[in-house]
């Protein structure tokens, strides 16, 4: 008599039962890297710096110290460098130790910075510049071969020009289906040739951003358990961020054309987010500031964004800044969970806004723009607005 054998059952990321016996190691790495990140302290003691090498003295005494150490002279420019490396070694060194799936999730952390280092590429050409600069300029995180990057640049602008660079190098790079997925959708439609080729350059990295943005939110719902949860709401916000982005930089560009509008616009947004579809739908049809304010209106999320927007910075914050205050508080989030995927994805986010902030007081400090020194946004910090409430809350 045959017997039917049980299937064994399916596990998630966030599954209580292995998540530590497969990824256990990993997370406690990720987690213990929380430690590096600068301290209030730390940010009051940069600010009070009168030159960099102040900086460079103040930093010494925080995780940063070994990066610097052989740092003759101090720069903005040199103090990123250093910065990325140390963030790149600490994540490739997570990668060294990841098994499926989760290493599948960290590759997918770095398709973005590829994406943009193809772009960076194509741009820089257009402009005439050295491929040594270019390929100085790219992100660590997104390198391929070096005979890899030194081909891009050989390919002419031109919709046929983007076919041969797709079959010949990108084919057999992880960005290869979004860029076959980008031919595909322009196949046959002469609209984006006539668009200036910066602009047509711009059209290109949104649109590979949103097929990754999609790529990588269907992977992570795919994990299902926490990792789907808190990733799938970290995605869907970025998601709106790209919208809204694209909304605002296209005023005054042929995108904001109404025949562009509904084609070539519409089809930049993501297919996924809080703004997804109706938002987007409605996006689709502004033509301006104000019609962009009515959308975002109803949407409570982005309101209080938008209104520092439309107040003109009077309380000397952009829409950027607004973006990246909402990401921390997000990010920041993510650290709070167990037995998840969000933590990676979190603190290689969380890292780059720390190195903003150091490339941020250097140049003030450069610049001798003393006044404008504390317009960044500190990450785990005690004095963030949404622990201030709390803390308010409390008593």
């Amino acid at each position: 008599m045959a017997t039917m054998a049980t299937p064994a059952p399916k596990s998630t990321p966030g599954n209580m039962a292995n998540f530590n016996i497969l990824h256990g190691f990993a997370e406690a790495l990720v987690r213990g890297m929380r430690s590096s990140f600068l301290a209030d302290a730390d940010y009051h003691h940069l600010t009070q710096c009168e030159t960099l090498d102040d900086v460079r003295l103040n930093l010494s005494e925080t995780d940063y110290g070994d990066a610097l150490a052989d740092m003759n002279t101090l720069i903005p420019t040199g103090l990123q460098k250093a910065a990325v490396e140390k963030l790149v070694t600490e994540f490739q060194y997570l990668r060294t130790q990841a098994i499926e799936p989760l290493s599948t999730f960290l590759d997918f952390i770095t398709y973005e910075y590829m994406i943009e280092n193809v772009m960076l590429l194509l741009k820089g050409t257009l402009s005439g510049r050295d491929i040594n600069e270019l390929i100085a300029q790219c992100h660590p995180l997104g390198m391929f071969k070096e005979s890899t990057m030194r081909s891009i640049p050989t390919f002419e602008s031109s919709p046929r020009g983007y076919q041969d660079l797709y079959q010949t190098v990108l084919v057999d790079t992880p960005v290869g289906p979004y860029f076959s997925l980008f031919l595909r959708e322009t196949a046959g439609r002469s609209e984006v040739s006539n668009v200036l080729e910066e602009v047509e350059i711009e059209i290109i990295k949104s649109s590979l951003i949103k097929y990754w943005i999609e790529d990588f939110a269907q992977f992570v719902d795919s994990l299902g358990g926490e990792t789907a949860i808190i990733m799938g709401d970290l995605l869907k916000v970025r998601a709106d961020t790209n919208a809204i982005n694209i909304t605002l930089n296209s005023f005054g560009t042929p995108l904001n054309e109404p025949a562009m509008r509904a084609s070539d616009r519409k089809r930049l947004y993501p297919a996924l987010g809080h703004l997804y579809p109706a938002g987007t739908s409605m996006l689709a049809d502004v033509s301006d500031e104000d019609e962009l304010g009515r959308v975002l209106e109803l949407f409570p999320q982005y309101s209080s964004i938008w209104n520092v927007h439309a107040s003109g910075g009077s309380d000397g914050k952009s829409i950027d800044d607004a973006f990246y205050e909402r990401d921390v508080q997000m990010l920041e989030l993510a650290f709070e969970g167990q037995m998840h995927f969000g933590a990676f994805y979190a603190y290689v986010k969380l890292k780059e806004q720390e190195i903003r902030n150091l490339v941020w007081v250097s140049e003030c400090i450069l610049q001798q723009q003393k006044e404008e020194i504390h317009k960044f946004v500190p990450v785990f910090s005690f004095n963030a607005p949404w622990r201030a409430g709390a803390k308010k809350q409390g008593r």
